[in-house]
């Protein structure tokens, strides 16, 4: 049967989960497209881009309504697609379908939460788990995880990346070298563009509080931008109040795009759309109203109940097929490096909300 993109789309703006046979076709094809991308992707403004999201899907919804549905909008997303929010499959799904119906107007950068070792622990695989019976849908999306870009750069003059820049890393050309197709590392300067951030109060690259990546200031910022010839940085990765933040005499700046983060942090988000002569504009939004979301238990009854899909593409997986183990039959634990600081920390989004968030 040919996969109709345009139905598997409908469905999701419909809130129905798509088959697990779907999602696999779907993943597929993705890998495909994306195996031909490089680790820069140039694009051309106007462009509209959007911070982390991690899987607030009705948030999402809500980007759309604001900023212009694909393709009438081109679409950069800088990745955190998953984890923490209830709806992590709903939001890979419906993306992983508008980068395959639309390839050239719809980009998608990976974050530090595109990763197996991450998604173990703050709740994709659980999710896939409950909604889907096994791990199969996890694992087609976290294979395709290693397919998605590291970085993109708008009309040859804003670099954009999920975190950072990294002491390894000087020019442009440094990044089209690095070999993507894995699991994030621990640490490099792979690790580096997803975990890093700036820090106002410092100058050069100092170790990261978070475990991986470094935290950079003002000198690294200029002298990245010079040597590679343009005027502006554009990253995600950190929670910002207000929803956006701009920072060294507007050098770098930060979009966030999941409004009242994990439901409870009482900020707005932003997306940030770019014209075609470079000009800027922060679209700030709050979270989609209460009238167009269900509430937190009926989410949890509608879409975990009996650990199966409900809706149309739903292909009535058994949960009693699920293993509650992790990937490859282990537990999913990992203290090595950067992801033994995520399994070993609990952080909560109030005391810390906003600089250190995954």
């Amino acid at each position: 049967m040919v996969l109709d993109l345009d139905a598997c789309i409908d469905s999701l703006f419909q809130r129905r989960l798509l088959a697990e046979s779907v999602i696999k076709e779907i993943c597929e094809k993705t890998k495909e497209l994306l195996m031909s991308e490089s680790n820069v992707v140039h694009i051309n403004a106007p462009v509209t881009v959007v911070g982390d999201i991690h899987g607030q899907f009705y948030d999402l919804l809500e980007i759309f309504k604001i900023g212009g549905y694909c393709p009438d909008t081109n679409y950069l997303f800088l990745g955190d697609y998953v984890d923490r929010g209830l709806y992590s499959v709903e939001t890979m799904s419906v993306l992983t379908c508008l980068k395959l119906r639309y390839p050239d107007r719809v980009q998608l950068v990976r974050g530090n939460h595109e990763s197996r070792a991450v998604t173990q622990t703050y709740g994709f695989y659980t999710e896939c788990m409950k909604k889907y019976g096994s791990a199969q849908v996890w694992h087609y999306f976290t294979d395709l995880f290693d397919y998605l870009t590291l970085s993109v750069v708008i009309d040859n003059m804003i670099f954009c990346v999920h975190g950072g820049l990294s002491p390894s890393i000087h020019t442009i050309d440094q990044i089209k070298v690095i070999d993507r197709f894995k699991e994030i590392p621990h640490e490099g300067p792979m690790a580096d563009l997803v975990w890093s951030d700036p820090d106002p109060g410092r100058e050069e690259f100092a170790v990261s509080p978070r475990g991986a990546g470094y935290t950079f200031g003002n000198l690294v910022v200029e002298k990245f931008l010079h040597e590679n010839g343009m005027d502006h940085i554009l990253r995600a990765h950190q929670l910002c109040m207000e929803g956006f933040q701009v920072l060294f005499d507007d050098q770098l700046s930060t979009v966030w795009s999941a409004p009242n983060y994990c439901y409870r942090c009482g900020n707005l988000a932003s997306i940030l759309e770019v014209g075609v002569q470079g000009e800027r504009h922060f679209n700030v939004f709050e979270a989609a109203p209460e009238t167009e979301r269900p509430s937190m238990a009926e989410a949890q009854k509608a879409q975990f109940a009996n650990g199966i899909p409900t809706g149309l593409f739903t292909n009535g997986v058994n949960a009693s097929a699920a293993n509650n183990n992790g990937a490859g039959g282990g537990n999913g634990n990992n203290n090595n490096g950067a992801m033994g600081f995520l399994n070993s920390t609990v952080i909560d989004p109030i005391q810390d909300a906003i600089h250190y968030f995954l």
